[in-house]
């Protein structure tokens, strides 16, 4: 009985990746951007300056957006349609322009089971009268270096929240081999690092000894007691995060 129920459990996975080959490849772990939006028949087109993202990831969930707030669900890819598993939750950002209203396009296109068909980088969507065209997010916006870039302090993380400190923008840090130097908004800083594929291991930190103003000086703090000992990082596009189980940081480069 155990084999013949391990034997189902391997037909059906083979046919799941059946079901996502017949539409180009698979879209697990993978990240597209909107190049172009066309849509005909009846309900409002969305903005001309709309930028579809989606993210596949490799735990089965899609993460969207239209440049507004970030929905997310359950999905299944195969037979050459995206099928969203739950209705999907969604972030309560207030936007501008309108934007908002990107929210429920969005979101009613994915839950009406689009097909898509993946040739090379470029992934297409179709739901009735709407097409997007989207390529593979790594093509549209490059990793930036790890190395040689200044990373502008964004966010501070604390389990599954991201707060903004007043002021982050002033504070960043740049890797340069072994080394970290970097600015807290008040003092320098700068360290020795050492670095694996996917980690970041920080040594301690040394500061100048500049007094600072109560914002600049928890800004400071929170910099400064973040980058300890070893962190995970990842980059995607102009994005920088640093994290533990539980806490971290996140950066974006400057321009």
């Amino acid at each position: 009985m155990t084999a013949l129920a391990g034997a189902g459990l391997l037909l059906l996975g083979l046919a799941a990746c059946g079901n996502e080959s017949t539409a180009g490849g698979t879209l697990t772990g993978k990240t597209y951007l909107s190049t172009s939006i066309t849509q005909e028949g009846d309900g409002p087109p969305p903005s001309p300056d709309a930028r579809v993202r989606l993210h596949f990831t490799d735990d089965g969930r899609l993460i969207a957006d239209a440049g507004c707030n970030t929905m997310q669900a359950p999905v299944s890819t195969g037979n050459g349609k995206i099928t969203l598993k739950d209705p999907p939750s969604m972030t309560a950002m207030g936007c501008p322009g309108g934007r908002d209203k990107l929210d429920g396009w969005l979101s009613n296109l994915l839950q009406s089971k689009p097909t898509w068909k993946l040739s090379g980088n470029t992934l297409t969507v179709v739901s009735g009268g709407t097409t997007i065209a989207l390529t593979d997010r790594e093509i549209v916006e490059p990793d930036a270096a790890i190395d040689g870039t200044k990373w502008t302090l964004s966010g501070v993380i604390d389990y599954d929240s991201v707060g903004h400190q007043q002021g982050a923008e002033k504070a960043w840090i740049t890797f340069n081999g072994d080394r970290v130097t970097g600015f807290t908004g008040c003092n320098e800083l700068n360290g020795k690092i050492s670095r694996t594929a996917n980690t970041i291991t920080f040594g301690e930190l040394a500061t100048t000894r500049r007094a600072c103003a109560e914002a600049e000086g928890a800004m400071e703090k929170s910099l400064v007691n973040g980058l300890k000992g070893e962190m995970t990082y990842k980059i995607e596009a102009g994005n920088l995060t640093l994290s533990t189980p539980n806490a971290g940081l996140t950066f974006i480069a400057a321009r």
